[in-house]
Order: C-alpha cells, then structure tokens, then sequence
C-alpha cells in the first residue's frame, strides 16, 4: 500500500515519524480520538474541485474548510469539495477518504491551511482508516512543498458562536 512509499520518501530524506495503529476511525475527529491526539494536530486531506483542476487540500481536523477564502487565495471563482466517487480513483492504493497529505506521491498540487503550522507536529491517515503518521510539520513542508494559505475556520464547539477565520 502506500504506507510503503511513505515510508521510503520519509527514510530517504531523513525524516523522523512515528506510525500510530488504532482501531478503525473514519473522520478526522475520531482519529483524534481513537488516537488521543489533539483534533489540531491531526491534519485532514480533502479533494477539492476547482475549475480548472482537483487539488489536495489539508487542514486541521478542529477546523472547516471556508470555500469562499479558499477560492479567494487559489484566484478561481469556484472551489467546492470532491465526492468520494469523484476521486477514489486517484489513491487506488489507499481507502477510500485515507489518503496521506503527500500530493508529491499522486501528482497533485497541495494547499496546506497555515493553521497547521501552529504546532510543532501533524498527524495524517497513511493510506488506511487503522494507521496514523506523526512527523513534525516543518518536515512536511519540507518535502511536500505545500502553497500555505488561509483557508479555515474553527469548526464551532457546542454552545458556542460561529467560527471566524483563525488564520489572520
């Protein structure tokens, strides 16, 4: 699977990671759980559709993507979130909504929120619903070379009023 080459891209460059096993988790919020991470270091990849193309967006799993902020900084007039149909395809070696922040594995652009960056480590599916990878995010930078852009907001907690963008 692509936890192999992940692993290989991360060796090759020297990369300290860990990989966490959990029971399986299929949103961003209960991997955080089921992994006891933070849900801001736990970094969700999402598909995004753009007019021109499919980019890989990565965000915060406390946090929502605002399309109108994303579109705004990417300069197209629409950006609107992919259907799993629309792109399982392109991880045939992952499950389905699993795929690792590495565009540079799939040939695909990375828009990375700069809300990731206020943690010294991010946590990401390794292509499995059951595993985790944890590096530091200046390593993920590093390698994948991601466009950083405000793009989010905190997703808002019960009893709480909407969330405003935090990436100012």
């Amino acid at each position: 699977m692509v936890l192999k080459k992940l692993r290989e891209c991360l060796d090759s460059h020297n990369v300290k990671y860990t990989i966490i096993s959990h029971s399986p988790a299929y949103t961003a919020q209960e991997i955080a759980a089921t992994a006891h991470i933070s849900g801001k270091e736990v970094a969700k990849t999402v598909i995004v559709n753009t007019e021109a193309k499919k980019v890989m967006v990565v965000l915060p799993a406390s946090h929502m993507i605002d399309f109108r902020l994303l579109a705004e900084a990417l300069g197209v007039k629409k950006a609107v979130l992919s259907t799993e149909a629309e792109f399982k395809d392109l991880f045939d070696e992952c499950e389905v909504g699993a795929m690792p922040p590495f565009g540079t594995l799939f040939g695909m652009e990375v828009i990375a929120s700069r809300s990731l960056a206020e943690d010294d480590e991010i946590a990401f599916n390794a292509g499995t619903h059951r595993e985790l990878v944890m590096m530091k995010y200046d390593d993920f930078e590093r390698l994948v070379k991601p466009k950083v852009v405000t793009f989010t907001v905190r997703k808002k907690a019960h009893g709480e009023p909407e969330g405003r963008p935090t990436e100012m």
